[in-house]
């Protein structure tokens, strides 16, 4: 696996450009960063050896690219970085979610990471039969209980960035994104993307369509499914077919079945860009570099490292933490190969469409957004 997503971007990127001091802040919102878990002579925490830390996917495996994946390495880097042991167990289906989390209750874990909304259920089940572990749940903030961190993202903001850069771009007038399931920590990246496109078109004089994705009703195209790759090509080659030369899939390992159906859009003479979710998708889907205009991040490999660091140090909270713009929990990533396909005066747009976001003169609003 490859080390954390956004340690291997590039300090001079326009947008989402985080230093590692600031992703390493508290996970309570914005507070200062953590002390080192290490003597401060570069040796790991004693107590280290002795904690076991633990994770459990959902159905989308540890390699889908993208959150999962994301959350993983965060993980790995902490057993690199503290010492510590790690447990992991590999989600199939929804029904392995309980017998899993079950193993690792079994194990003595420390902590479980539990990854994604869906897990929310088996996760609050096994944080009351075992109070006196803790648990993490990424893409989740229903669980109220003393030993549960949720970790939740208001993606809406990088994505609303996302949405005007797409709008920028498109040659047809027409963008498109879609979804695996229609679940809130989905809908969320649709909403902040179709209101950027909104703002667009506001402040552009322009009338660029957002294809799959109808923010006032809630409804549009979903795939029904976070595993089956081809159902991701399909609604993407439906969403080319009526125009759309930008596609953002907010499908989990679907993304791959999108990144397919541009390429070959492309070599049939089309330009269509993608645009990646969860993770910088030029550092953790190569394949669509060619294609990949831009990705909504989420730093999750960051806040993963920092709570298990946290829960190592005695420091366990149950407070949510929320990622937002300003605490550099999401960002958009940098535009890469594509750079020169974004005008100066967009990337100007864009500096300025942050900085609002952020002091609030800018309102980016989903009904999925965290509370």
């Amino acid at each position: 696996m490859k080390n954390l997503l956004l340690n291997k971007v590039k300090r001079g990127a326009l947008v989402g450009t985080v230093t590692v001091s600031a992703m390493a802040m508290l996970l309570t919102g914005c507070g200062e960063a953590p002390p080192s878990s290490g003597s401060g002579d570069g040796t790991k925490n004693a107590a280290a050896a002795d904690y076991l830390g633990c994770i459990v996917s959902d159905s989308g495996g540890f390699d889908d690219q993208s959150f999962n994946q994301s959350s993983y390495e965060g993980l790995k880097k902490a057993e690199a970085d503290l010492g510590i042991k790690v447990k992991e167990a590999q989600s199939g289906a929804t029904s392995d979610f309980a017998p899993n989390l079950s193993q690792m209750a079994s194990a003595g874990c420390n902590m479980t990471l539990t990854i994604g909304f869906l897990l929310a259920e088996a996760t609050a089940t096994a944080a009351k039969e075992n109070p006196d572990l803790h648990y993490a749940i990424i893409d989740d903030n229903s669980i109220k209980a003393d030993n549960v961190k949720p970790v939740v993202y208001d993606t809406a903001q990088a994505a609303f960035m996302a949405g005007y850069t797409a709008a920028a771009t498109s040659k047809t007038g027409k963008v498109g994104t879609f979804g695996g399931i229609n679940i809130p920590t989905v809908t969320i990246f649709m909403d902040g993307f179709a209101e950027g496109v909104k703002y667009f078109n506001e402040k552009q004089g322009k009338d660029v369509k957002v294809l799959g994705w109808d923010v006032a009703t809630q409804q549009g195209s979903f795939a029904n499914t976070f595993e089956i790759v081809q159902e991701g090509t399909k609604i993407s080659n439906n969403l080319i077919s009526e125009g759309a030369d930008v596609i953002m899939p907010v499908a989990g390992p679907l993304g791959k079945g999108a990144g397919d159906a541009v390429l070959a859009a492309n070599k049939g003479g089309k330009d269509v860009k993608l645009v990646w979710v969860d993770s910088d998708g030029y550092l953790t889907a190569p394949a669509y570099k060619s294609v990949l205009l831009t990705s909504v991040i989420k730093t999750m490999g960051e806040a993963v490292e920092t709570i298990v660091s946290d829960d190592l140090n005695g420091k366990f909270d149950p407070a949510p933490y929320v990622g937002t713009l300003e605490n550099g929990g999401v960002a958009l990533a940098p535009f890469h190969d594509l750079d020169a396909s974004v005008s100066a005066d967009t990337k100007t747009q864009l500096e300025e469409i942050k900085k609002g976001i952020i002091d609030g003169s800018i309102k980016v609003e989903s009904k999925s957004s965290p509370k």
